[in-house]
This record gives C-alpha cells, sequence and structure tokens, in this order.
C-alpha cells in the first residue's frame, strides 16, 4: 500500500515538473531539488490494552518505551518564487519576491528496534501478574507537504541580483501516510507474590498504514552556486498522530482479538540538496 501510494505521488509531481516547464522561457524561480539526510524520530511511549481469553476475563495493557530507530530519509522538491516573472506568468508585485510555495514529497523509514516493554494482566479487572516483552516494529511514513516559505537574499550580483546566499523557512500542512507492522516476543512473567515464570513464543500483528493531516516545518540555506544551480542545507521537523488498530492471533483458546492505540509522531531531519532553477 505504501509503496503504491508513493509512485502515484511521484507521477504527480512529475507531472506538475512538466507543467512548470511549459510556460516559456522567462526566468521565473522555479526549481526542482532532489534531497538526502538522516531522520531522527523522538522518543514517544505507546500504551495499549486488550482481553486474552472473553470467557475467563483475562485482560491485559502493554507499555512500550516507543524508541525509534534513525533513518536516511531522501526527496523531492517542486517550487516557485512569486518574482515579477512568475508561475504561469503570473506578474507579481516586487515585494513578493520574498515568498514562494514548494511540494515537498520525503521517504523514510520508521522503525522500531527490539525494546523491553512491560505488560500487566488482570483477572476481572484484579492484577494478577505483570512481565516482560521484546517489542519491534518495521514501518514508514513518506510525507507529502504543501510549504509556503519566505527568504531573505545577501551577496547580490548580476547574476542572481536577488542574491547568492538565501535563507528560507517554511510552514505547511502535509499528509503523512504511516504504516506499521508490531512484533511481541514474551520473555518473563511474574506472578504477583513473586513466582517469575520464563516465557516463548508471542506474536506477529498484520500491516496497519495510517493517512494522517500533519504539521511541516522547515528552515533552510540555499546558495546558488550557478545562476540556474544552488545548493541547499535544511533542518525540517513533522507533527503527525497516527492511531492503528492491529488483529493480534489466539494466545489463549481460539480467541483472536484486536487492540488499538495512537501515538504523537515528532520526526526531526537534516538534508543536503541540489536544485536546478528555470
Amino acid at each position: 500500500m505504501i509503496r503504491h501510494n508513493s509512485l502515484r505521488v511521484l507521477g504527480l509531481l512529475a507531472l506538475v515538473a512538466v507543467l512548470l516547464v511549459v510556460p516559456g522561457t522567462a526566468r521565473s524561480e522555479m526549481y526542482v531539488e532532489g534531497y538526502i539526510g538522516g531522520a531522527f524520530p523522538a522518543t514517544e511511549s505507546i500504551s495499549t490494552s486488550g482481553v486474552l481469553h472473553p470467557l475467563a476475563f483475562v485482560n491485559y495493557t502493554l507499555n512500550v518505551p516507543g524508541r525509534y530507530n534513525s533513518h536516511v530519509i531522501g526527496g523531492l522538491k517542486l517550487g516557485t518564487w512569486f518574482v515579477k516573472e512568475g508561475f504561469l506568468g503570473a506578474n507579481y508585485p516586487d515585494w513578493m519576491k520574498y515568498f514562494g510555495f514548494y511540494l515537498d514529497f520525503s521517504y523514510q523509514r520508521l522503525n522500531l528496534s527490539a525494546q523491553a516493554s512491560r505488560f500487566n494482566v488482570g483477572i476481572l479487572g484484579v492484577p494478577f501478574a505483570t512481565g516482560v516483552a521484546d517489542v519491534s516494529s518495521e514501518g514508514a511514513a513518506p510525507t507529502l507537504a504543501f510549504m509556503f516559505a519566505g527568504r531573505l537574499g545577501f551577496f547580490p550580483d548580476s547574476e542572481v541580483p536577488f542574491g547568492r546566499l538565501q535563507p528560507y523557512i517554511a510552514v505547511g500542512p502535509a499528509i503523512m501516510w504511516v504504516s506499521q507492522e508490531p512484533k511481541v516476543e514474551l520473555r518473563t512473567l511474574s506472578i504477583l507474590g513473586g513466582l517469575t515464570i520464563p516465557l516463548a513464543g508471542g506474536a506477529d500483528l498484520n500491516t496497519q498504514t495510517s493517512a494522517n493531516v500533519a504539521l511541516a516545518v522547515e528552515a533552510g540555506l540555499r546558495y546558488m552556486a550557478l545562476k540556474n544551480v544552488s545548493l541547499d542545507l535544511s533542518f525540517k521537523y513533522r507533527y503527525a498522530e497516527p492511531s492503528f488498530t492491529h488483529t493480534v492471533p489466539a494466545i489463549i483458546g481460539p480467541f483472536s482479538h484486536s487492540v488499538s492505540y495512537n501515538t504523537p509522531l515528532h520526526i526531526f531531519s537534516f538534508q543536503v540538496g541540489a536544485a536546478y532553477h528555470f
């Protein structure tokens, strides 16, 4: 599902790129950029609960530390600055050259390495035991952001009148498709009173994808190395609140059940990129 969505988004961006080139030869400060960097999701605890056996009224809660792995992030930007020879030939007022808009599509993995997690077991709502399980998950977080940007220009010359060095900041809404495929490996169970029992086995849960409205913020520094080529160094922050519902295979008897949880995502990343301007 994630791969198909990513291909559709890339196709849309390619179409937009073609449309950007069509207007004509007048320099309108439109650009296409590729970038790569590192993404660092913040630790965010995850809690869920379920019923292991409805007839015996066995229930549990599970608390996962939520330490996400760092991953490579890559992406593509398509954008324009609102100069007088602007997008689709619009004759913007001069002051609008400080503002612009770009589409930003990025892709990164979003995995949790195996981490010791605590669970509690109760019967009829009365605490009965505590335990430890290793929880891991594989996932991804492709994102399409709609960014409204502002910039300043320093060190102008005849080739780049606005300025070779262009710090910028941007903010906008985004769509983030988050997928997760958790795995749970049981380790120990401690009966209240002191008896600890080693456990074996666990469960591989089904993959789920959550499409979410997200917030994206970016600050960067662009350097115009040539009239039509720039280098970009940026810092990005994205926030979303995905929610998931997984089917848990039968652990006690023939009863499978569902677990639901949501978790805030704070993803920080650093990128370097190169852009072609036309």
